[in-house]
């Protein structure tokens, strides 16, 4: 590899490995939907555990688990591809020549890993997920009825549970847009090193200034500016239809 290889490449693990940190930093500064949707699960949480039925709560847990299910399989699939691609000798390494580019079959693998890399971590996050979503499914099972101080830390317990197993979701799907941009390698370095910095600033804008981040702003605002009793109170009056 040439060293403006070497350097793309640098950029893309930045971007790529640095993402969430710099996503947190913002997020402390200016908000952003991992910290509103915390707040959103958190309230979910507590409202699941003053309803007696919770049939709905389950439903929209085993929606989330089949995305990630259905994500999951995706990527299984795709990293087959390329493996195949990749593990099946010169004579089964694709042809990019109609793509307008000239490459070794030596620099074309390194390429391809550099995409199986990106889908198996994603894979990987879609597991994990799925799993800890199958606890908040037996969380919401076992969740106390009523509004008493164990219901309360439960429900607080079932949050630190949720948000991480959605998170990791997230990550896994972060993994597609970083898969595409290593993909960008086989045109050359400097196509490497700017589809991972477009990935890496669409995503914050997603995360930070796109309209359904402000739309959750508005909605963690509106949960927070409720007092705790009164939200409980009209709950209560939800669930009998006042």
């Amino acid at each position: 590899m040439t060293l403006w290889d070497w350097i793309a490449l640098g950029v893309f693990f930045i971007c790529w490995l640095f993402y969430e940190p710099v996503l947190h930093s913002i997020s402390r500064r200016s908000g952003a939907i991992t910290r509103d949707m915390e707040v959103i699960r958190l309230a979910w949480m507590n409202a699941m555990t003053r309803r007696e039925m919770r049939m709905v709560d389950s439903q929209l847990m085993g929606h989330a688990i089949n995305s990630a299910s259905f994500f999951g399989s995706a990527s299984l699939i795709l990293i087959a591809a390329v493996a195949g691609a990749l593990f099946g000798g010169k004579g089964m390494l694709p042809d990019v020549s109609g793509l307008g580019v000239q490459v070794s079959a030596e620099r074309l693998e390194i390429k391809l890993a550099l995409v199986i890399i990106c889908l198996s971590r994603g894979l990987l996050d879609f597991i994990w997920s799925i799993r800890q979503q199958n606890y908040c499914l037996a969380l919401i099972g076992a969740a106390p009825s009523g509004d008493g101080p164990q219901s309360r830390a439960f429900a607080e317990a079932a949050a630190e549970v949720m948000n991480p197993a959605l998170t990791a979701f997230s990550r896994g799907v972060r993994g597609y847009y970083f898969a595409l941009a290593a993909a960008a390698w086989v045109y050359g370095a400097a196509w490497l090193a700017m589809a991972a910095v477009a990935a890496t600033a669409l995503l914050v804008w997603r995360q930070s200034r796109s309209p359904a981040a402000q739309g959750l702003r508005k909605a963690r605002a509106a949960l927070e500016q409720v007092p705790p009793q009164r939200r409980r109170k009209n709950s209560s009056l939800d669930e009998f239809g006042a």
